[in-house]
């Protein structure tokens, strides 16, 4: 067998309608679409259109506002940090900064800052700085020998208190 030779099983792919093609069709003149009124015609777009009654967008409440300068934090995890020490990838013996763990490609982006939270474990002695850790994840670097130090204002404030 040749590729030219290659065919569908009988009755596998069915045949596209074709709509308005004349009365012996089957669906000629209107092609299905009824007689008159907007939805038979091009380029319609009902959508969220219930017929006049109040639409469901309009009838719930408007609930929350979007924070026009909230902070996007890149999340890493500890045990992900440990995996990349493991392979060579970070030094363990230098200290760690948020440009050292995206060249490393434990993150893609930096975003506002990155975060560490405390999933996974870590063994290494650390010296990270970011702008922010979750506590149980500073008590594990901490615990493990390693320091940490957070750049983020929230951080510096929260410390202050």
């Amino acid at each position: 067998m040749k590729l030219n030779e290659l065919r569908d099983n009988e009755g596998a792919a069915r045949k596209k309608k074709r709509v308005a093609r004349g009365p012996g069709s089957g669906k000629g003149k209107t092609a299905g679409r009824g007689i008159k009124g907007q939805k038979s015609r091009s380029g319609v777009a009902l959508n969220g259109y219930e017929g006049g009654q109040m639409p469901l967008y309009r009838r719930l409440p408007k609930r929350g506002f979007t924070k026009p300068n909230r902070k996007e934090y890149a999340v890493v995890n500890l045990g992900l940090i440990q995996k990349f020490v493991d392979a060579g990838k970070l030094d363990a013996s230098q200290p760690i900064d948020e440009n050292a763990i995206v060249a490393a490609g434990v993150t893609s982006h930096k975003r506002d800052g990155i975060r560490v939270l405390a999933k996974g474990e870590i063994t290494a002695k650390l010296a990270l700085t970011v702008s922010g850790a979750s506590k149980s994840a500073v008590e594990a670097i901490e615990k493990a020998g390693g320091s940490i130090t957070l750049t983020a204002p929230a951080a510096a404030a929260a410390s202050a208190e």
